[in-house]
């Protein structure tokens, strides 16, 4: 199993003593693929019960459990497929995604998808997790699988929200609800090892907003807010699904541009459409950027704005430049540097040369 970060932090081991107290038999847990999934994972068998494979698991689904739970890594193609299999099998349990860091969009993706009125899946989680903040689902939100509808949530319950929120402040940019450093660093830390393993492709595009200062001094700090989360909105929008885009200090931007390869496996036509070309089509989804912000509506700057806003930007690309997220970003910030000194508005891959300078 690839590494895994933090994600929802682990509930603390005195809840997972408990135990009996805990673990309720209209509360079991059914897990599905790796054990190894869950914190402290040696001791799960007391608190709930693992199927190795779909099919097993399916069969064992009927058995009144609460909560579900599957890995998504070990369902490569055919998560939905097993999801469905659960929910016509259990209509009650709350069905849970495990998922590593670079498998959110798809995790967050089934939560989203209705049929015959359900979401696929009721809810995710960013491994690692632990068996006590998993049965805390049953009574997370009053959707279908809790104890009982009108139980008062047990403390169990509101820790595991607590966690959940420490998390998102933890990995998440409150100003522009991009990702923030922290997350940024670890997600490439990650996808450079699974890109390495599967022979992929990972490209870091790092940017900022030029004059931003100017805009800051002269409109005040409301108004440089606003066109923060200007740039954070049109750069998401820019880009595919499974890039990671988050804000890494002040006006400064970074987008982590991969290869999917869960999408590559559909076929070929599917492979051509996620295998990007590094650096181009991050060069093409920057340009694209580009011309968008300054495109946007911004009369909230008035007679005293400097015009268009643009940005400057650097990119550099694994394996081609480095191979760790450490250098990648040092040799973007280089190049983003090489696009300043160069006359601002640009975007500058590492090297330069011939077509290293991508300008609109």
């Amino acid at each position: 199993m690839w590494p895994v970060s933090r994600g929802v932090a682990a509930v603390s081991e005195s809840m997972i003593r408990r135990g009996d107290e805990t673990v309720g038999s209209a509360r079991r847990l059914l897990l599905i693929g790796d054990a190894a999934a869950l914190a402290a994972a040696g001791s799960i068998e007391a608190r709930c019960e693992v199927r190795a494979n779909a099919l097993d698991g399916i069969d064992a689904a009927g058995r009144g459990f609460s909560v579900i739970a599957v890995v998504a890594a070990d369902m490569t193609g055919r998560l939905a497929a097993v999801l469905r299999g659960l929910r016509e099998a259990n209509e009650r349990a709350r069905l849970v995604i495990l998922a590593r860091m670079f498998e959110e969009p798809q995790a967050a993706r089934l939560v989203r998808t209705i049929e015959d009125g359900r979401p696929l899946a009721d809810d995710y989680v960013i491994l690692p997790t632990s068996v006590a903040e998993l049965l805390g689902q049953a009574d997370a939100r009053g959707q279908p699988g809790s104890v009982a509808m009108s139980e008062p949530v047990r403390s169990d319950a509101g820790e595991v929200e607590r966690m959940r929120e420490l998390e998102r402040l933890a990995t998440q940019d409150d100003l522009t609800g991009l990702k923030n450093r922290r997350y940024i660093r670890e997600f490439g830390r990650q996808i450079i090892e699974l890109a390495a393993a599967e022979a992929g492709r990972v490209t870091l595009l790092v940017f900022d907003i030029d004059d931003f200062k100017h805009y800051n001094d002269v409109y005040g700090h409301p108004t440089g807010d606003k066109i923060l989360r200007e740039a954070a909105s049109l750069m998401t929008r820019c880009c595919r699904e499974h890039d990671v885009v988050g804000r890494i200090g002040g006006d400064e931007f970074a987008v982590i541009f991969w290869d999917d390869p869960r999408v590559a496996r559909g076929g070929a036509v599917a492979e051509r459409r996620s295998r990007a070309d590094h650096p181009r089509e991050p060069v093409f989804i920057a340009q694209r950027f580009q011309r968008e912000l300054e495109r946007s509506e911004l009369g909230l700057l008035g007679p005293r704005g400097k015009g268009e806003l643009t940005i400057s930007g650097g990119l550099a690309s694994f394996p081609r430049d480095s191979d760790s997220i450490e250098e990648l970003f040092q040799r973007a910030d280089e190049a983003l540097l090489e696009a300043k000194r160069s006359g601002k508005n640009r975007i500058h891959l590492v090297g330069g040369g011939e077509g290293g300078a991508a300008e609109r």
